[in-house]
């Protein structure tokens, strides 16, 4: 086990228990063949095992998503109970905060329970998919949810980039280009954007979007740090010190190889702090 001197913030985590797992389509094709998750974590990490795990990675905090992954009642899709995600912040209030989904299709009914999340269950930010939608980041139909979290002074963590195919029978199309969040960074000058998922392959658009946009934030999520590109490497390490959250979208990235393969990329140690921990903890307000 490796020892970490920075504790770090991790902004992107799938609750991942068996109860969360129990009442969706299961992907093992995805998870463990295509992504290469192990067995044991794709059949449920309990939360107990999920902190023992963070702890082994020196990481003090994960934010944990009630995803919306598609609408509801549609075979291929499912979401996470903002309850079930309140309940693991509840128990482990030091580890865990709670992001919640955001399903564009809702309209205000999906506003107003993003606002419960929020005011009743403490959660500090939104997350949403735009490709399980097949709808844009810019479309007007996340507008609404767009004036909520500025109202309610949380960030808003979008999908960009490339998407998969999570399921054979369901593929969606990549609709999140980083380009589609500059339209709505001029309307909303006032919300915090976090693109996640690196914006791969159109990285150097994202950094374009971020470089522009005080407002404009990157998660480094879901892409094994070994393999980000270059040019990515280089903005965190120097203009970009300030606009780069850490982030494994665990299960997707496992939380110790993740740390040691950043720790491997020789960033200037207080860009390492401030990429691991010191972002996160100034764009969600800790």
């Amino acid at each position: 086990t490796m020892t970490f001197e920075i504790l770090a913030i991790d902004a992107v985590v799938n609750i991942w228990t068996a109860e969360a797992l129990a009442n969706r389509p299961a992907r093992k094709s995805f998870y463990v063949d295509k992504m290469r998750v192990g067995q044991g974590t794709f059949e449920g990490v309990s939360l107990e095992e999920m902190i023992a795990r963070m702890d082994a990675a020196g990481i003090e905090r994960s934010f944990l998503i009630a995803a919306k992954v598609g609408v509801k009642h549609h075979p291929a899709c499912y979401q996470v109970p903002y309850a079930m995600v309140a309940d693991a912040v509840q128990k482990y209030p030091s580890r865990f905060s709670g992001l919640a989904g955001v399903d564009p299709t809702e309209g205000m009914a999906g506003v107003r329970e993003l606002e419960r999340a929020v005011r009743e269950y403490g959660f500090i930010g939104a997350h949403t998919y735009p490709h399980w939608f097949e709808i844009a980041p810019d479309h007007a139909k996340y507008y609404p949810f767009y004036a909520k979290c500025v109202e309610l002074d949380i960030p808003i963590q979008l999908q960009v980039g490339q998407s998969m195919v999570y399921d054979a029978t369901y593929p969606r199309r990549s609709v999140g280009r980083p380009i589609s969040l500059d339209s709505v960074a001029c309307d909303f000058p006032e919300l915090k954007l976090v693109g996640i998922h690196v914006g791969i392959p159109w990285t150097d658009e994202m950094i374009a979007v971020a470089w522009k946009h005080a407002n404009v934030y990157i998660g480094c999520d879901a892409h094994r740090p070994t393999y980000w590109p270059e040019s990515f490497v280089r903005y965190i390490n120097s203009f970009g010190q300030d606009k780069v959250l850490f982030g494994t979208d665990f299960p997707v990235l496992p939380f110790e190889q993740t740390r040691a393969d950043i720790d491997a990329l020789g960033l200037k140690p207080q860009i390492l702090r401030k990429l691991l921990r010191d972002n996160a903890a100034r764009i969600y307000r800790f």
